[in-house]
């Protein structure tokens, strides 16, 4: 299971997404969310959905790995849906004593699922096609203008970065010690919740232990590199915004036009 987890990972490529510029990427996540978030009807959703799953394609990555990432919230996908059934005016449908389920709270339901399987395949593309340095530079850029109030950009993309870095790395840590513990004949999988819960214990405390031990090797290789923050470093790649990102910046306001005509002119869905 902690195999097909994808979150963080970055697969190198020569693909057009690859090539765009990490601050477009970045720039086009953002509003690819707003998307998602504001359509109102079948149609809108088609439009955004269409022009992700193109997206997707043109990173030239396996599509099982994009279904991997929506598999891991899969529960939480069809929980958020199953509780939205029952929000929704008009006739019931079915009743099951107070809670009933009408067709608002079923096209509820299919968009909160549909809109999180596309939010995750969305924050894919930009993981799986960026570099960590990239994505750290491109963060950095990004708020600059933060820095006139002296907040640390750098250091707050630094953060980020690190983090998302080590997600894969935690969780091969994870999988080695859950390994380690049934060879020793722990009993992780059968019994009830509260003796699961239990079994993870031994699995928790050396988690933390490497993942302490692993921050405190990063910190002395970041000193003894002379690391001191934002200030006054150099950039080995510096970052230029292309006609690729242009274009693609243009196809995204088509894809906002799109989606407020279909908002405007025809019937929403959700209620």
């Amino acid at each position: 299971m902690l195999k097909d987890v994808t979150l963080g990972q970055f697969l190198p490529g020569n693909s057009p997404v690859h090539r765009l510029d990490p601050r477009a990427k970045i720039l086009f996540l953002i509003a690819v969310i707003v998307y998602i978030f504001i359509t109102s009807n079948y149609f809108s959703l088609a439009v955004v959905g269409v022009f992700i799953i193109l997206i997707m394609l043109l990173t030239g990555i396996s599509v099982k790995l994009y279904l991997k990432s929506i598999k891991m919230i899969l529960f939480i996908v069809l929980f958020t849906g199953i509780i939205n059934l029952f929000y929704g005016r008009g006739e019931p449908l079915v009743q099951f004593g107070f809670l009933t389920i009408t067709e608002a709270g079923i096209n509820n339901a299919i968009f909160v699922a549909v809109r999180i399987a596309l939010l995750i395949i969305a924050s894919s593309v930009l993981t799986f096609t960026t570099s960590p340095t990239d994505l750290t530079d491109a963060i950095e850029r990004l708020l600059k203008p933060l820095t006139i109030f002296h907040v640390k950009v750098h250091e707050i993309a630094m953060m980020m970065t690190i983090a998302l870095r080590f997600v894969p790395t935690l969780l091969e840590e994870t999988d080695k010690i859950m390994s380690a513990q049934k060879a020793r004949g722990a009993d992780m999988e059968s019994g009830g919740l509260a003796k699961r819960v239990k079994a993870i214990v031994p699995v928790l405390i050396p988690l933390f232990v490497s993942a302490f031990r692993r921050a405190y090797e990063l910190a002395t290789a970041m000193e003894c590199r002379c690391y001191q923050g934002g200030t006054g470093r150099t950039r080995m790649k510096s970052l230029h915004f292309g006609r690729v990102d242009f274009v693609s910046l243009l196809v995204c306001l088509i894809i906002l036009a799109g989606v407020i005509l279909c908002n405007v002119f025809l019937p929403a869905a959700v209620r």
